[in-house]
């Protein structure tokens, strides 16, 4: 009997030590380095990575597949006419500094998006409400001017999080929302780390205490620190061409999803010679998408004929409306006056998918006589003289919100195109509340965009990642900027 018990106290032991040695921490590769931690002062996709869903909540936020579900609202009603929203707040929300979150917060976070001096890069999706009413501290109600079928995708975004008047103006350096992480710290070039907020009323399922985002820019050293241990997890892998190699390592799992990224090479429309639609459609038969997928990306991604994600059910393929043609490509140049071509040149943001293709492109484009001068620029760079200031030829980038053709309506904005007709359209998409009309105006936009060839559209980024085995809970796939962790655990 003793010895039974005996074996009973070693048995219940051992399983105290494995219970003990769960792991509660995790280390994720990051290649970009945010700027700052304040989504409503900059576009930058990592900073919405880090902070969405994490830090900052939003009234409304999408899952997985892309669909919009309650967050900070547990529930809304929209009227007939399509004017009214009318959302319930959840009563059990506080923010990081311990204050109760309500229906006040929501209405001075949107109000300050929407003032005549707000820096909110989505000021415009603002633009349409005519009022934020709060008739009780757990109801919002908006009005809007004209209908807007896209508001509540809109709402997710962390451009529209919920924030704390008494910290907005610290909020980029450390940020206080009222998610399920808190801001932990940041060694500047090297990590930021979110602990777990044990006051979120979901505090007992997040599994996870310490998350840190450690930033590694160049692709082999990214490689090495999964293969060391140094890295848990790189949700978007820089180094495609490895990713075999870690399908054949136990220690990981690789997991290939989409994005919303649409990885154009920008035009300057409004620069000589790019303000010629025959040099810009010259461009697009130069291009041979089959190869710089191949060469930039080792077969992964796929091709684009617009600016529109192809898992989208309202995507229209468009790819063949250009086709290369080298021939037909020198003609059209040479109609449009550069019958020897010209000098132009391409300025790349640090991304792996950017430089790479950036290298290819610039033989195809050299195939037809346009010679590209490649200049490699930092992100601070690109940010300013490039998106900010249009000082740019041509560029190579991913834009990865939804439904982002709207960008086209945008004056100004950094590759200047200007069509009234597609601003048109765009108002009757808004205003859509019928799905199957809305759907034909969005491949009629998806046309429009593509027939002036606004830009060279090249793929759609792939989502391309590498998890240490018994990590669970990540998405194979990114439907937003948004990264959620509060469901990430380990198994083992």
């Amino acid at each position: 009997m003793r010895a039974k018990l005996s074996i009973i106290a070693a048995l219940t032991l051992l399983a105290g030590v494995g219970a003990a040695q769960t792991r509660d921490t995790l280390v994720i590769g990051f290649q970009q380095e945010p700027t700052g931690l304040d989504p409503t002062l900059d576009s930058t996709a990592a900073i919405e990575t880090i902070v969405a869903q994490n830090i900052v909540e939003t009234l409304v936020q999408m899952d997985e597949r892309g669909q919009v579900k309650p967050a900070l609202a547990t529930g809304w009603t929209i009227t007939a006419d399509g004017l009214t929203y009318a959302f319930k707040i959840r009563d059990n929300r506080k923010f990081h500094n311990g204050r109760k979150l309500d229906s006040s917060d929501v209405k001075f976070s949107f109000e300050r998006a929407m003032a005549p001096d707000s820096t909110n890069p989505n000021k415009r999706i603002f633009a349409n409400i005519a009022t934020v009413a709060t008739p009780s501290p757990t109801e919002v109600v908006l009005t809007l001017k004209t209908p807007d079928s896209l508001l509540l995708f809109n709402l997710t975004n962390a451009k529209a999080g919920v924030w704390a008047k008494e910290t907005v103006e610290t909020n980029k350096v450390t940020p206080v929302g009222s998610g399920p992480y808190k801001f932990g710290r940041r060694v500047t070039g090297d990590r930021i780390v979110l602990v777990r907020n044990d006051d979120h009323p979901d505090a007992k399922s997040v599994r996870l205490r310490e998350v840190s985002y450690k930033f590694i820019q160049d692709p082999n050293a990214s490689v090495a620190a999964l293969l060391s241990g140094d890295l848990d997890a790189f949700p978007n892998m820089p180094a495609p061409e490895m990713l075999k190699q870690f399908e054949r390592n136990a220690q990981f799992k690789v997991a290939v999803g989409t994005t919303e990224g649409e990885v154009i090479l920008a035009i300057h429309n409004g620069k000589a010679p790019f303000n010629d639609v025959r040099v810009r459609r010259a461009i697009a038969h130069a291009i041979d998408r089959k190869a710089l997928i191949e060469g930039a990306m080792f077969g992964y991604g796929t091709p684009i004929g617009s600016h529109f994600p192809p898992h989208n059910p309202n995507y229209v393929d468009l790819t063949g409306m250009y086709p290369l043609d080298l021939a037909k490509a020198k003609a059209l140049l040479a109609e449009a006056g550069h019958p020897n071509g010209f000098e132009a040149s391409l300025k790349l943001p640090p991304f792996p998918y950017a430089r790479r293709s950036g290298e290819v492109i610039a033989s195809q484009l050299g195939a037809i006589g346009i010679k590209i001068k490649i200049e490699p620029v930092e992100w601070a760079q690109w940010i300013g003289p490039v998106f900010r200031e249009s000082q740019f030829d041509l560029t190579i980038v991913a834009h990865v919100q939804p439904y982002d053709l709207d960008n086209y309506t945008k004056q100004p904005y950094y590759y200047n195109y200007n069509s009234p007709d597609f601003t048109k359209l765009w108002g009757e998409i808004l205003q859509a509340t019928d799905p199957a009309k809305q759907g034909e105006l969005f491949k009629r936009a998806q046309r429009k965009v593509a027939e002036d060839a606004v830009n060279g559209f090249l793929f759609q980024l792939p989502q391309l990642g590498v998890y240490r085995a018994g990590l669970e809970g990540y998405w194979l796939s990114s439907p937003g900027a948004a990264a959620p962790l509060a469901q990430l655990r380990w198994t083992r």
